[in-house]
């Protein structure tokens, strides 16, 4: 079995979740969710990191 890398970490991701058991659709909805959070997490620190670099470096 001859998998690429990002083959594998898809692969690694979807059993360590254990997304392989589910239908197409609750993976999107699940991966959907996993995107928003993650967005929500890098804005609201780069906005924080933003505030915390004008306060105390400039």
């Amino acid at each position: 079995m001859s998998m690429n890398w990002v083959q594998r970490k898809i692969y690694l991701y979807n059993v360590t979740f254990g997304l392989y058991m589910l239908d197409a659709w609750e993976r999107y909805l699940f991966n959907a969710l996993v995107l928003v959070l993650m967005w929500f997490i890098f804005y609201n620190g780069y906005r924080n990191l933003n505030e915390l670099c004008k306060r105390y470096i400039w």
